[in-house]
């Protein structure tokens, strides 16, 4: 992810170990820690990369995705994710995170709330605090039948919820190589419905929080909606990406007004 302007502008990207992990720094200022979800660390904040110049940009890498290990036993698994997170807390960081990814991020800022500076939360899968929702419902549905059954999942409904997780559109038949790799890495993972992070721990601690979501998918901005409402946090639509939120055409400005006033 390359700082705007020229070369000579450009702070050195480095790689550092922090327990079981690799997270990638670059840039310069206040840090902003960056959790992924099921894509890469590149994929999912790309579209941040103009902040470098202005910001840190700690890339923290899941386990599975290189050059970080392997997830014990294979399996993606959101405790495991917030044991990893906990010590990266350490700097007291701004705390952006995607996704499945949003799920360790929020255990960890629950046990550790004065470590963390401000939350920015994009789309998570946090499908109980909606309930009775039939459109959330099937979306829990669509995922637990991917993180089970992998490429064994029916076609349409493995289709629909790639879909909806920000694949590309990509022709009928045999997956594309890459996508085929992102749904084996997810087989097997821990399913979302059983995370119940601390919101009331982090509500009351007064961390500054943004959730954020792309405008996509109705049971996405209910799930959003509640998140805001259970943290007392800013809500933010920036359409134009998908579910890949921080590629969209208004998310870094918006963004760097929100991580101005969290201090």
């Amino acid at each position: 992810m390359p700082a705007d302007g020229g070369a000579s502008s450009r702070a050195a990207t480095e790689a550092r170990r922090v327990g079981d992990i690799v997270v990638v720094h670059e840039g310069r200022g206040p840090q902003l820690l960056l959790v992924h979800g099921g894509a890469s660390p590149n994929t999912t904040w790309n579209g941040l990369a103009p902040l470098a110049a202005r910001w840190t940009l700690a890339l923290a890498h899941r386990r599975g995705y290189p050059p970080s290990p392997e997830p014990p036993g294979g399996a993606q698994d959101f405790e495991v994710d917030a044991r990893d997170i906990a010590p990266l807390l350490d700097a007291r960081p701004h705390v952006l995170a995607h996704s499945y990814g949003v799920l360790g991020a929020l255990i960890a800022a629950g046990r550790r709330p004065q470590c963390v500076r401000s939350l920015t939360l994009i789309e998570p899968p946090l499908y109980y605090l909606v309930p009775g929702d039939r459109a959330v419902a099937r979306l829990e549905a669509l995922g637990d039948e991917v993180l089970t059954r992998g490429l064994d999942a029916d076609a349409d409904r493995l289709r629909e919820f790639l879909e909806l997780a920000g694949t590309p559109p990509f022709p009928e038949g045999p997956l594309p190589e890459d996508v085929a790799r992102a749904v084996r890495r997810a087989h097997g993972g821990r399913p979302p419905g059983e995370a119940r992070p601390a919101l009331d721990e982090i509500r009351k601690a007064g961390i500054p929080a943004l959730v954020a979501s792309g405008g996509h998918a109705p049971a996405i901005e209910r799930i959003c909606d509640a998140l805001a409402a259970e943290l007392a946090a800013e809500r933010l639509i920036a359409p134009g990406a998908g579910h890949f939120v921080a590629a969209a055409p208004t998310f870094a400005d918006r963004l760097e007004r929100f991580l101005r006033s969290a201090g």
